[in-house]
């Protein structure tokens, strides 16, 4: 019994001795122990470097101020709805624009007189009677080419059109543009007056095609919507 017991004694002292070397031999061979996890742990406590393979600490994020934020939006808010009005207000000129009459009555009154023969003469434009002071205005778009004192008229006013026709206006008492001045249809640019050749207070009238040919102004006009 002694032999047997001092025989496995060294059975399993040879084993522990193998377990050991093994270990040893696999440290040799690369094979790291497990940190100590009680040191990683006081890594992290102090501050220090984490080991290899540990878990990062993320910075938390910067605080940002509302209000700030709330400033922002509101400033582009505005800029959208200013942008919005004047995308709304050019739309509705545009639309203004598109349905504003091309073609206006020069003045109101009684017609008088038309185009053609006269008095042994020729009368190459229209007259419309009112009193003195009745509003002249533009029969069409277009730019003042004249205004003032003219042989036969007293005064005048003269209107180029794009296409080049030119408008007359005739004896008015007074006017309230100037040359190179642009004027729209409907426009007042005179009152009516008996100033120059005149029988009485009234607009003559003129339409001269390509600023030359001067063509009863009744037709033109009615060919645009308007009748005298």
């Amino acid at each position: 019994m002694v032999v047997a017991a001092v025989a496995a004694g060294a059975f399993a002292a040879a084993a522990a001795g193998q377990t050991l070397q093994s270990f040893g031999t696999a440290e040799a061979e690369g094979v790291a122990p497990l940190a100590n996890t009680t040191d990683a742990s006081a890594n992290f406590a102090l501050g220090g470097d984490a080991p290899a393979g540990a878990p990062e600490l993320v910075p938390a994020a910067h605080y940002t101020d509302a209000s700030a934020e709330v400033q922002k939006l509101d400033a582009s808010l505005q800029v959208t709805q200013n942008r919005e009005a004047r995308d709304a207000a050019a739309a509705k000129a545009a639309a203004d624009e598109a349905s504003r009459p091309k073609t206006c009555l020069p003045a109101h009154g009684t017609f008088t007189s038309g185009f053609g023969a006269r008095w042994g003469t020729t009368h190459y434009g229209i007259d419309i009677a009112n009193a003195i002071g009745t509003p002249i205005y533009a029969a069409s778009d277009g730019t003042v080419i004249d205004a003032g004192p003219a042989s036969g008229f007293g005064l005048w006013v003269r209107i180029q059109l794009d296409d080049g026709t030119i408008q007359v206006y005739g004896h008015m008492n007074s006017f309230s543009v100037h040359e190179g001045q642009k004027v729209k249809c409907g426009q007042q640019i005179a009152e009516i007056g008996e100033r120059g050749q005149a029988t009485g207070p009234h607009l003559h009238f003129e339409v001269w095609l390509n600023g030359t040919k001067k063509i009863d102004p009744r037709p033109w006009l009615a060919a645009r919507g308007v009748y005298v």
